[in-house]
């Protein structure tokens, strides 16, 4: 019988099997069903749910994905993967690491139980989150949680922490976000810096996620002016991905990019530090959508900047958080 083992499970948001109608209204159902993230009673928000947004909803986002589907499927899967084998060869074999995602495949529940069946009696739990939310980090360790409920003999569990201000982390934001601003073809006079958003409620009720957003961009600002090439670069602050009648987090990203090229702006770049894979909300909102936002308002040059992914320098952060926290064990 395999014992003794440890693991490390990264753990991202979740994606569609495929970029489908109906395997984007399964994934919907599962995401938007989480009172978590829509904090709504269920006998008000089901009806709402199931008979208005998973029949229109779907076919939109399908064709979203479509637009950003590559070879290897969903790209926030992909690349949580890669994340997954690379920072297996830089911890060896004294630590077995997996992936999964809090919601669609692979679920949460079948890669702890492919753990726990491989000897991992001690498991690492790291949402690849830099910023906390209710609605990202605290529903995975709920997810979680359930999978340990369920099960007669229990693995040891860590959580990885928030790190929106951990060295490592604002060290390896600073550096690739100078890196991809250096071999652009042009010198942005603005620089966005986009969060996912959240409900205005949220941050009224006490969540840290919009206090944690900040503190990472001030942080991040600073070691970019603290450069002699990017010491005047202008930076702002805004929350992209809004999603129905609730007042959400200021400002938003689609109304500053036109705002700004409205103003004048001619030249931007926008980077996306809330998240830590390239998915739908970078690379079609953002990238594509953003794009043209600018340019139909005025811009001229406008550059949508990779997350860290699984490059050397994402890598070397996550390695480091990870090493961190699983001291003692290893």
């Amino acid at each position: 019988m395999n014992s003794g083992k440890v693991g490390v499970l990264l753990v991202n948001l979740g994606t569609p099997a495929a970029p489908d109608t109906g395997s984007v209204r399964t994934y919907l159902a599962e995401f938007l069903s989480d009172k978590r993230v829509v904090e709504i009673p269920s006998l008000i928000w089901q009806p709402i749910l199931r008979g208005i947004i998973l029949n229109t909803r779907p076919k939109k986002s399908a064709a979203a994905y479509k637009k950003v589907w590559g070879e290897a499927g969903s790209p926030l899967a992909a690349i949580t993967e890669r994340q997954a084998k690379a920072l297996q060869v830089r911890l060896g074999d004294a630590v077995q690491v997996d992936w999964a995602m809090r919601y669609g495949k692979p679920s949460i529940a079948e890669r702890m139980q492919a753990m726990m069946d491989a000897g991992c009696e001690r498991i690492l739990f790291a949402p690849l989150y830099p910023q906390y939310s209710g609605a990202t980090t605290a529903t995975a360790v709920d997810k979680v949680a359930d999978v340990l409920r369920a099960m007669r003999w229990q693995a040891s569990l860590r959580t990885l922490p928030p790190y929106h201000d951990h060295p490592s982390y604002i060290d390896a934001l600073a550096a690739d976000t100078m890196r991809q601003l250096d071999a652009l073809d042009f010198v942005p006079e603005v620089l966005l810096l986009s969060f996912h958003g959240m409900p205005l409620r949220t941050l009224e009720l006490g969540d840290p996620y919009h206090c944690h957003c900040h503190k990472t961009a001030r942080l991040l600002g600073e070691r970019l002016h603290a450069s002699d090439k990017w010491r005047d670069l202008r930076l702002v602050t805004s929350f992209q991905s809004r999603f129905g009648r609730a007042k959400w987090l200021e400002p938003a990203t689609d109304e500053t990019i036109e705002a700004e090229a409205h103003a004048g702006t001619k030249r931007m770049a926008v980077a996306m530090p809330g998240f830590s894979a390239d998915c739908l909300e970078t690379l079609e909102e953002i990238a594509m959508e953003g794009r043209g936002t600018f340019l139909a308002a005025g811009g001229e040059h406008y550059a949508a900047l990779a997350c860290l992914n699984d490059g050397a320098t994402g890598m070397d952060m996550i390695e480091a958080l990870v090493r961190q926290e699983l001291a003692g064990w290893v």
